[in-house]
């Protein structure tokens, strides 16, 4: 059973990570998209910058769940997990 329980573990990482991947690529393009926008328009401003810095922010955010914490909590909520059944026990 364990190591059906890392293949779903892994299974979950993968999937996050390709999910990350997405959103990266999907920024990418329509940022460019946005900025071709604004460069042809007569707004006469960089509008383009702050939808790019907003979803910038939680593209960060997005990575950061995915990549770093990603690795730090499926195996910290286990052992907490463990942990507070111990002590209930």
């Amino acid at each position: 059973m364990e190591r059906n329980e890392q293949y779903q573990r892994a299974k979950r990482r993968v999937q996050n990570l390709k999910a990350f991947y997405l959103h990266l690529t999907v920024y990418i393009f329509v940022n460019i998209m946005l900025f071709f926008i604004n460069l042809t328009s007569d707004a006469g401003n960089w509008w383009f910058f702050y939808p790019l810095c907003g979803w910038g922010i939680g593209l960060i955010v997005h990575g950061l769940s995915t990549v770093v914490f990603g690795r730090f909590g499926s195996e910290w909520e286990e052992r907490k997990i463990k942990e507070y059944m111990d002590k209930q026990n």
